[in-house]
């Protein structure tokens, strides 16, 4: 394994079929050393169990998934290792402290963590001593990254993360992504919100029916739509109903 490959991500003919369902139908595609790449399509659309095969929690019937120069069919433990998982459901010891849900994590990984640094990177310092049970849902968010950051991983997969957070929860989410990818890791995203996809985003796979049917920067996307005649049929404001709930309520995060 060599730091310096470039792409850190290669997905080459994948394939996947459950009975006469084709999950996956020849995906191909390159994600580039810290890139924020983004995974988008309707339920079903085969983007989840994508991303299970590239982490290694799936088998492929066919095709390759490569993760920093590693086959993942070849060396999933290997994969594992360099990579971060975030995953939108989470089930943590409800009575244990933040920060020894950090520290048990380490130790599952063998790596040399400060739990309380880790934790004031997610804004969760001040949380050190609580409980898992007494987390808010934007909490148990952060600390679910936390716990995937443990590893110090290559590729950090995050799963819809901010599903279901309130929009102060969801910007800091944002930031603290932003952060993330400013620290050199990677990141692949996936998300139904396409708000989310635009901010975050370098470039987006659009998945439908195990297949990708569209793959550009979210930029060259609208404007490829927009070089069709398309007009939207509400006008674009310059303010969101987030922004108007923010300006209200205040954009600092409440934990």
């Amino acid at each position: 394994m060599t730091s310096t490959i470039d792409p850190v991500i290669v997905a080459r003919d994948l394939r996947k079929t459950y009975g006469d369902i084709k999950a996956v139908d020849g995906i191909s595609f390159e994600v580039k050393r810290g890139e924020v790449f983004g995974m988008l399509g309707p339920n079903g659309a085969g983007k989840t169990t994508t991303v299970e095969i590239l982490e290694g929690m799936r088998d492929a019937d066919s095709g390759d998934a490569i993760i920093n120069g590693i086959n993942v069919k070849d060396d999933p433990r290997g994969v594992k290792s360099i990579i971060g998982v975030q995953l939108q459901q989470n089930a943590f010891f409800d009575n244990l402290r933040l920060a020894e849900i950090i520290d048990l994590y380490a130790k599952l990984y063998e790596a040399k963590v400060d739990p309380i640094e880790l934790l004031s990177r997610v804004g969760l310092e001040a949380r050190k001593n609580g409980k898992y049970a007494q987390l808010s849902g934007g909490q148990k968010q952060r600390l679910s990254i936390a716990v995937a950051l443990v590893n110090d991983p290559v590729i950090l997969f995050l799963d819809e993360p901010t599903t279901g957070l309130d929009p102060q929860a969801r910007r800091q989410l944002w930031a603290l992504v932003r952060d993330i990818r400013s620290n050199g890791s990677t990141i692949m995203l996936t998300t139904h919100y396409m708000e989310e996809a635009e901010e975050l985003c370098d470039r987006i796979a659009v998945v439908e029916d195990g297949k990708i049917i569209a793959l550009d920067t979210p930029g060259n996307l609208i404007d490829q739509l927009l070089a069709t005649g398309f007009r939207p049929e509400k006008r674009i404001r310059e303010a969101t109903l987030d922004d108007v709930f923010l300006n209200l309520t205040g954009r600092d995060l409440r934990d």
